[in-house]
């Protein structure tokens, strides 16, 4: 990958795309994971405003910690660049104490849920400011996780106005983000979701790399099965097919019961 030439790609993209949507800047919620720093580094290479948003819900303190340490160093190095912290946390607890306690006490979707439900909080919280500002809300999601495995929330995290790095393996993500100077902290940590108040990574969730994923989607594009493979191999592969099937009601679009003319 020509990774400069793809770096002032998707700058010039999004600046095109602000500038003809008549936008003056980004909205980017920061988490201390390696595709928002790189998402809000492109945002803020543009020249045009960008706002980072750290929103914090039971966060583990490595997190907060990555994710001021990056802010820090964008407003440094960007005069374009400003920052706002929403701490979520008690709006969280809030939403948990008004729900039926029955459905709260052994349903074994509560704790998913939840989780979602911390990513829909920060959405809203996003596209307030996005509104406040007239900005647009810049995802951070890529290739793998918005096209192959589905690894986001629908309406949380998958709620985007544009999205940058999307068409972006994760292995293509952090070459962008060693060029564009992303913090070494960042850059070394285990991905997570960060949606469980906990230090859970994407990997022990999906029960596989990024590079395995990445591995596996490029062998089912070109037609290959699990029956092609054995072992770890087959494995991995049977794994990002059951991401892939279970999640397509993301990556696909509402499905719209359409009404035959004869019954208008």
């Amino acid at each position: 990958m020509q990774t400069e030439k793809v770096i002032d790609h998707i700058v010039n993209w999004l600046k095109t795309y602000a500038t003809n949507a008549n936008i003056q800047g980004f909205v980017v919620g920061i988490s201390g994971g390696i595709d928002s720093a790189t998402t809000s580094s492109l945002c803020a290479k543009t020249g045009l405003r960008v706002l980072c948003v750290e929103m914090p819900i039971h966060q583990p303190p490595s997190h907060v910690t990555r994710a001021q340490e990056h802010i820090a160093q964008l407003k440094k190095r960007f005069a374009n660049v400003s920052d706002v912290r929403v701490d979520l946390t008690e709006t969280f607890e809030t939403f948990k104490t008004a729900l039926p306690a029955a459905e709260t006490d052994t349903n074994p979707g509560l704790e998913l849920s939840l989780a979602n439900t911390r990513a829909r909080l920060r959405m809203s919280t996003l596209y307030y400011f996005a509104g406040l500002h007239g900005y647009l809300v810049a995802g951070t999601g890529n290739k793998v996780e918005d096209f192959g495995v589905g690894f986001y929330t629908k309406y949380g995290d998958g709620g985007v106005d544009l999205s940058p790095i999307a068409d972006l393996m994760k292995s293509e993500v952090y070459a962008l983000a060693k060029e564009l100077g992303v913090p070494e902290s960042i850059q070394v940590a285990k991905p997570t979701d960060g949606l469980w108040g906990d230090d859970r990574s994407d990997e022990d969730q999906i029960g596989a790399t990024y590079d395995e994923l990445e591995w596996a989607m490029l062998q089912d594009e070109q037609g290959k099965s699990s029956e092609d493979f054995e072992g770890r191999q087959k494995q991995v592969f049977s794994i990002y097919k059951g991401f892939n099937n279970a999640n397509k009601h993301k990556m696909e679009p509402i499905p719209v019961c359409t009404i035959p003319e004869d019954l208008k």
